[in-house]
């Protein structure tokens, strides 16, 4: 490279390949120069070493980006929201950051001598594994990668509420619309979203729940406290155990609630009045969705309800070991067409009675998440790492963005198992629970 040629004159055919003719952001690069836009800017990408291309040449597309990003290699300078709407917005369709980009890619590398051996990968990064999806082992690698991370980290970014799920932002005085006002707090939210919860299923004293994927046991405690019902919550996460059970215990339910370390498929030989699935069905997968329904049909009682909280996108979506959040975030992790949720439960036996759409309210969950993780970043880093606190942050707000414009959805699913005779005990309206 010339004297005269700086990084950016070499860099910005690459930006224009992948973000379009007229990018809105500013790249800053490690010998200072710059690529401004045209109008105003919505932030500044800086890219702080060659490194960062290295990472693109040997992974073309998202991955080789989330690689430099998590490294610290790459940087956001502004609000991370709308510096990622942005690039959304401006990207040809047909490059981002694909094979096109990765051609500049190469040619830029070779010019700023970043073409060598594949930089040092985050230790934060999943191993793509063998075999088959979704077996006990594979699945059991994959929770413990996502929510083994720290429990104080977790309550750092999740708050008081301790709930790792789409919250509900509806206040009491409601006039239908969702709470985007800041007059609902997080708190409160997941609070209402557990109430809905337990009235779609008609919870009363005395019944008994199973809560599969029960998280920090905050469904358990909500509905053994508020409805007097027996609960029992299975998830495999060792952390999540450990803390759950104690806040079991803290708020005098332990004669209440049960938490095990246990698979669902190990569940046998029990018997349920309802049974709820909130943020758990994303790590079932597709092919053994069938399977999952079959087994909670088999420990639900007659007339007996499940309620199926997912994420979910139009035509399903595998999270591949090329994506970052494959990668980095949820490793085997699936979304499923929540066409495909109801015909999956009504072939396992359910009659589904009730769907509802709740997208908006992940977007407000999600944004109340990196709020609450960039007002304590140095603590969060000290808990986990930079590098997990980099996943989080973009894995976040990339999703809050995906929730807003109709990319991601989040369904409530609620079914019934009817007697021999039809009998559902199910209310002729939604009243009930409304």
């Amino acid at each position: 490279m010339g004297n005269k040629t700086t990084v950016a004159a070499v860099f910005e055919p690459l930006a224009r390949a992948a973000l379009g003719a007229h990018p809105s952001v500013r790249f800053e690069f490690w010998d200072g120069s710059s690529i401004e836009p045209e109008g105003a800017s919505a932030g500044t990408i800086r890219i702080n070493s060659k490194d960062a291309l290295s990472h693109m040449v040997w992974a073309p597309g998202e991955l080789g980006i989330g690689r430099a990003f998590v490294s610290g290699l790459v940087d956001l300078d502004g609000d991370i929201f709308t510096i990622l709407r942005s690039l959304a917005s401006t990207a040809p369709g047909d490059a981002k950051l694909g094979l096109p980009a990765a051609w500049q890619a190469i040619g830029a590398a070779r010019q700023l001598g970043a073409l060598k051996r594949r930089p040092e990968l985050p230790p934060e990064e999943a191993r793509p594994q063998r075999g088959p999806l979704h077996t006990k082992r594979r699945d059991a690698a994959a929770i413990s990668h996502h929510y083994d991370v720290g429990n104080d980290f977790y309550r750092l970014v999740l708050g008081e509420s301790m709930t790792y799920s789409c919250a509900r932002f509806v206040a009491d005085s409601d006039d239908g619309q969702v709470g985007a006002n800041g007059s609902v707090s997080l708190v409160d939210a997941q609070r209402a979203k557990h109430d809905l919860i337990c009235r779609k299923l008609d919870l009363r004293p005395g019944m008994r729940l199973l809560d599969v994927g029960c998280g920090w046991g905050s469904m358990a405690i909500h509905a053994a406290a508020t409805y007097g019902v027996q609960v029992v919550g299975v998830t495999i996460s060792s952390a999540q155990i450990e803390l759950a059970r104690k806040r079991v215990a803290d708020a005098g339910l332990s004669a209440n609630v049960e938490i095990r370390l246990t698979d669902y498929r190990d569940l046998r030989g029990e018997q349920f009045d309802a049974i709820s699935s909130i943020g758990m069905f994303e790590h079932v997968g597709t092919k053994r969705a069938a399977a999952y329904f079959e087994t909670l049909r088999a420990l639900l009682r007659p007339e007996g309800r499940l309620l199926n909280h997912a994420i979910s996108s139009a035509g399903g979506s595998v999270m591949g070991s090329r994506s970052f959040v494959g990668r980095y975030v949820f490793p085997d992790g699936e979304l499923v067409d929540v066409g495909e949720v109801a015909l999956a439960m009504q072939r396992a036996g359910f009659e589904v009675r009730d769907v509802e759409a709740l997208r908006e309210h992940y977007a407000l969950t999600l944004r109340a998440w990196v709020a609450n993780l960039e007002s304590a970043w140095d603590q969060a880093v000290s808990l986990a790492s930079e590098g997990r606190a980099r996943i989080w942050r973009l894995y976040m707000a990339a999703s809050a963005l995906g929730f807003e414009d109709g990319g991601l959805g989040l369904h409530q699913v609620l079914g019934v198992l009817p007697d021999p005779q039809g009998h559902t005990g199910m209310p002729g309206t939604r009243r009930a629970w409304m």
